[in-house]
């Protein structure tokens, strides 16, 4: 029996012959396209060609350049300040109002919240006292702990400045020398804090010009005063000064927190910049206010904060 597939496979010579062209043809045809690009790769580049191409090489690493110059720049405006490698954690005394960032590092304190702490103190921020420390956005409980026996802010950082100018050693020009004390009240007589003058104020024995300037200057800050302790803040010794004040609380000036700026509110001593401004968002999200509860949650407002804060604020 004859195989068929035999006889469907058989070519003749003059078909095996056109078969064998075809199949060089088609060969040739793929080694002259990888020659050809072999031929144009290795060619030589004409000088114009070579003038291009360095042109366009010199923009390219020009635009690069760029880019990493504005990356570095932007990177420089939050990190120039900080040391490239943090140095190792060591508790020393230090000053929240002049310490830099080297030295905040070294308390073990990250990058991002020593940032917060120069940011602060650019604003006008101004630590008076260590518990004004642990408002910082970010800070713990637990390492303000740490870090509080050795927080120390020097009188300079308070108005006591203000009372050393105010309080100078008169000049020894014959006009000073003549200056004649002013009357003093007797025992028993009662001035109103938050109304009285710097020459009433003179009155009360212990108070000069320098201390009465200081207590005027603090209760417009303020907005008033509602207890006597408060003149502590600005280092007064109160047990010596409390039979001689009273206080009308009617006379404080408050602040409406639904209608005051972000810069109203941070500029009262007992509201920060993040306080302030946890203040304004609130009211932008959910709407006015009309007690500080809603605060209580807030890291920003311990309830020492919320308390001092609640005598100088309305909601209408």
């Amino acid at each position: 029996m004859q195989n068929p597939f035999k006889e469907f496979l058989y070519f003749s010579r003059g078909e095996r012959r056109g078969i064998l062209v075809l199949i060089t043809g088609i060969i040739l045809v793929f080694l002259s396209g990888y020659i050809y690009i072999y031929q144009r790769e290795n060619r030589p580049l004409s000088d114009e060609a070579i003038r291009r191409q360095a042109t366009a090489m010199a923009e390219y690493e020009s635009f690069i350049a760029s880019i990493q110059e504005k990356e570095q720049k932007w990177d420089n405006r939050f990190n120039s300040s900080l040391p490239k490698h943090p140095p190792t954690v060591s508790l020393a005394r230090f000053n929240p109002n002049t310490a830099d960032s080297v030295t905040f590092c070294r308390l073990g304190l990250p990058g991002w919240m020593v940032r917060n702490i120069l940011r602060y103190r650019s604003k006008g921020g101004k630590f008076r006292k260590a518990e004004d420390f642990r408002k910082i956005y970010g800070m713990t409980e637990k390492q303000y702990q740490t870090l509080l026996p050795y927080i120390h802010i020097t009188p300079e950082d308070t108005e006591t400045r203000t009372a050393r100018l105010y309080s100078s050693p008169a000049s020894n020009d014959s006009a000073a020398t003549s200056r004649i004390a002013p009357e003093k009240y007797p025992a028993g007589t009662l001035v109103d804090l938050n109304r009285a003058d710097t020459t009433e104020l003179k009155k009360i024995p212990g108070i000069g010009s320098g201390i009465a300037r200081l207590i005027i200057s603090y209760r417009q800050r303020l907005g008033g005063f509602y207890d006597i302790t408060q003149l502590q803040e600005i280092h007064l010794d109160t047990s010596q000064l409390q039979s001689w004040f009273s206080i009308d609380t009617r006379a404080i000036r408050l602040i409406n927190l639904n209608r005051s700026s972000l810069e109203r509110l941070r500029n009262h001593p007992y509201i920060n910049f993040y306080q302030a401004k946890a203040i304004v968002e609130y009211r932008k999200k959910k709407g006015n206010l009309h007690s500080l509860k809603p605060f209580a949650l807030y890291e920003e407002f311990s309830d020492t904060d919320l308390e001092k804060i609640s005598h100088y604020v309305c909601f209408e």
